[in-house]
């Protein structure tokens, strides 16, 4: 593969809804999450932490674990409004050099986390405390939004929502999100010139026999 970093810039730009529909309509990580900084998007590789029920102690644990670029993936057994995120958990997170946070819990201090330039999404926002008593793991497949997302799987994030891309699929997930964007560039610009799309995509006869 070439230069991954590239790699994931370039994911991260074509976006959620063409990588999502690029794979086969595969990988939507169905959640209407919260992005904390407006604007942003990012890709990188799943750095994945399976917490304690309503516990953010494997959280800490994973911060030293964590590489440049990658995704920080939060999840527990069940998603509930319990904030396994703040402010002080996301300095040391930003440190590492994470891409970003995919958090299928709550965060607080939000205020905070969206002038700290770590792009964050977030399921819930709510104040309520996670313990810091019982142990998940660490670097293991978890279940978010009805999507599996293991370690090193790469995960899109941008206004329109979250998708992941297992990771001996990127290459030809890569290519085909090229092609259905110089597609669709190509059809925007036959519409610009007043052309329909019931005819570039050759709907009208799907129309036919309807009321």
């Amino acid at each position: 593969m070439s230069d991954a970093r590239e790699v994931y810039k370039e994911l991260a730009k074509l976006g959620t809804a063409t990588v999502y529909e690029a794979a086969g309509r595969q990988g939507l990580i169905d959640v209407e999450w919260r992005q904390i900084i407006p604007g942003s998007r990012v890709a990188g590789p799943a750095r994945t932490v399976l917490c304690g029920q309503d516990d953010n102690l494997m959280v800490h644990a994973a911060i030293e674990r964590i590489q440049p670029g990658e995704i920080v993936v939060l999840a527990m057994p069940e998603p509930r409004p319990v904030a396994l995120i703040g402010d002080l958990l996301v300095t040391q997170i930003r440190k590492r050099g994470a891409a970003g946070v995919l958090n299928d819990a709550s965060a607080r201090d939000v205020e905070d986390l969206a002038t700290m330039g770590l792009p964050i999404w977030t399921r819930y926002v709510r104040v309520r405390g996670a313990t810091k008593t019982i142990p998940g793991a660490l670097d293991v497949p978890v279940q978010v939004g009805g999507a599996t997302i293991r370690p090193g799987d790469v995960v899109v994030l941008d206004r329109d929502g979250a998708c992941v891309v297992p990771q001996e699929r990127i290459e030809e997930v890569l290519l085909a999100a090229r092609a259905r964007a110089d597609k669709e560039a190509a059809s925007r610009e036959r519409y610009e010139r007043g052309e329909f799309s019931l005819d570039i995509n050759n709907l009208r006869g799907v129309l036919k026999g309807s009321p």
